[in-house]
């Protein structure tokens, strides 16, 4: 399927009785099924097996449009951006909120101020700046890594699982202290 962009559009409704057939049908399924499991819902080609299962927030949205257009209503669908908060990214970063205002101070990280305090920032800005640090994370790695060539590597392994948990002492402590 070629990219494309994801523009706002609205959907006007259809007859109604193509609409309330749709619904009547996903009415008798739950009916049917009663309180047993999730029920599944699969959107069918036109090819023998040709189906895929449907999520269970596109099959709300679905349901959601049916009912609108069956109401007589237009439906606009117009995607956006997850905003989220600093406390948000920063549990997503795995650092401390301070780090994250940090990282929006310096410019790694975009941020909007929809009213007049709050940072919000785009879950795909959190999620490209995330990629960006191990990237860096690697390349550090990997450029400081030369001064080891020579050496055994089961003897790093083991200094690196003694660093390792110096650290997580280091910060099992810390937590402590809050």
């Amino acid at each position: 399927m070629p990219a494309r962009a994801l523009d706002q559009q609205t959907y006007l409704p259809t007859p109604k009785n193509e609409v309330a057939d749709v619904l009547s049908f996903i009415a008798a399924h739950e009916a049917a099924r009663g309180s047993r499991s999730e029920p599944r819902y699969f959107l069918t080609g036109p090819g023998e097996g040709a189906h895929v299962e449907l999520p269970t927030q596109v099959y709300q949205a679905l349901l959601k449009i049916l009912q609108a257009m069956d109401a007589g209503k237009a439906v606009t669908v117009a995607p956006q951006d997850q905003l989220l908060t600093t406390q948000q990214a920063a549990d997503l970063l795995h650092v401390s909120r301070p780090t994250v205002i940090k990282l929006i101070d310096e410019g790694t990280l975009h941020a909007e101020i929809p009213g007049t305090r709050r940072r919000m920032i785009k879950l795909s800005d959190v999620l490209e700046c995330k990629v960006n640090r191990r990237e860096a994370q690697l390349r550090a790695i990997v450029e400081t890594s030369d001064d080891y060539l020579d050496e055994d590597p089961e003897e790093i392994a083991r200094e690196l699982k003694r660093i390792r948990h110096e650290v997580a002492t280091r910060r099992k402590e810390r937590a402590a202290a809050r």
